[in-house]
């Protein structure tokens, strides 16, 4: 494959140019100013990139698949598909499934669906408590052995500090990460964010300080060990105040935002619509705001989307009922885009190192940038294409989003996995 004419953006290797990317036998051969297709066998598939950016693939630290046990609400196939649509290459598998993927057998079950019916990469977390109840740890070792890339009670925090130190320690001995849901359950519980406008439409609101406290306490630990910790979906200016700090004191913490958290507040609930339902709540202004500034600032280390599926009859249950969550694969980088590009909180090159470059640092793997020799996951963007979000469009097995009739900017045109077209502008 000879990807022509594009720009590529690759801040690894300090590179934003026109350049032709040359891919055989799905690495990236060369990357150069000019390659001449003339010379190109006839079985070898030529992309015209011009007026594009071609990128490394985005990296998505945060997905829910939801396979085994939540089929009806997606699979590894349509997650994937969504993924590839969203110019996602590789996507982190979340465990709290049914059963919950806390053993090697179950590990071993995702990466086999996956072989079969995956068009990305599926890189799967593992719980860090049997059955994610909080009370023993489970093999992550065995865990680890089957291909896990990190550990992770997502969904709910490890409330037993002791038990979240034990996990750490073998964390760190297996140079894997630990994905943190910050959320103090004795103050969760609630439906949105705790404030104004909870008490205007009379819901249970959830105090910021739910997050901000356990934040706290899982940096303090991973301070007290040495060890790597990473903040899922940060949604405060507290935590990411608290990671700003902890960074300038040299502990190893790192931090994600939601395209929904950055882009949305508390005031676009209305009570009614259960898109606006996620878990951590839709925050103030001023933290959407300083989250921008995080992301712009390099304290945030990488966008994920926290992608939540769930079918329409859950989500047209009462607000309070409704569950929580959002998807969001297809929406990332035109959200991205749109929100925080064009408003001058990222350049290109930055945009890169928050969607792939960051993510692949995070993990530990070696991706997120064009290097001669490196695999050829690359996303290729039309950043000029204006158009309306429409649930028809969506290919994820859920629709609930509230960024349905959302004009954005920058439309994924090429998903390219292992040096192949995982996605070509409406056709997976």
């Amino acid at each position: 494959m000879l990807i022509k004419n594009g720009l590529v953006i690759d801040p690894t290797n300090q590179l934003e140019a026109v350049q032709d990317i040359y891919i055989k036998n799905g690495k990236i051969v060369k990357v150069q100013d000019f390659i001449d297709e003339t010379q190109l066998a006839d079985n070898e598939y030529i992309i015209d990139a011009k007026g594009y950016w071609v990128m490394p693939g985005a990296i998505d630290l945060h997905v829910h698949l939801r396979e085994p046990g939540f089929e009806h609400k997606e699979t590894i196939e349509t997650g994937a598909r969504s993924a590839a649509k969203g110019g996602v290459t590789t996507i982190c598998a979340m465990p709290n499934t049914n059963p919950a993927v806390d053993s090697k057998e179950t590990v071993e079950f995702i990466y086999s669906q996956a072989a079969k019916y995956s068009v990305v990469h599926v890189l799967q977390v593992g719980a860090i408590t049997k059955g994610q109840e909080g009370i023993v740890l489970a093999d992550i070792k065995e865990m680890k052995e089957a291909g896990i890339c990190a550990i992770s009670e997502d969904g709910k925090s490890v409330m037993d500090s002791k038990l979240l130190s034990e996990a750490m320690m073998i964390a760190k001995e297996l140079d894997i990460p630990v994905l943190s849901h910050c959320e103090d359950e004795a103050l969760a519980g609630g439906s949105m964010n705790e404030g104004k406008v909870s008490k205007m439409l009379g819901l249970p609101g959830i105090p910021k300080e739910a997050e901000d406290i356990i934040a706290s306490r899982d940096i303090k630990i991973a301070a007290s060990l040495n060890s790597k910790i990473h903040l899922c979906h940060v949604s405060t200016k507290g935590s990411g105040k608290l990671i700003k700090y902890s960074k300038e004191q040299g502990i190893k913490v790192t931090g994600e935002v939601c395209p929904h958290h950055f882009t949305l507040t508390e005031e676009d609930v209305d009570g009614v619509n259960t898109n606006t339902k996620m878990n951590p709540p839709l925050r103030e202004v001023e933290d959407v705001q300083y989250l921008k500034e995080a992301i712009r600032d390099g304290v945030i280390d990488a966008i994920a989307t926290d992608h939540a599926p769930h079918q329409a009859d859950e989500k047209a249950k009462s607000y309070v009922d409704a569950p929580n969550g959002i998807i969001g694969l297809e929406t990332m980088i035109p959200l991205t885009i749109t929100e925080l590009l064009n408003q001058g909180y990222l350049t290109k090159s930055t945009m890169v190192e928050r969607l792939s470059v960051g993510p692949a640092k995070i993990l530990g793997i070696d991706k997120g940038h064009l290097s001669i020799g490196a695999v050829a996951d690359i996303t290729i963007i039309d950043p000029v294409d204006v158009y309306i979000i429409k649930e028809e469009d969506i290919a994820s097995k859920s629709k609930n989003t509230p960024f349905i009739g959302k004009e954005v900017q920058g439309r994924v045109k090429y998903t390219i996995v292992d040096g192949e077209i995982a996605y070509q502008h409406k056709k997976i």
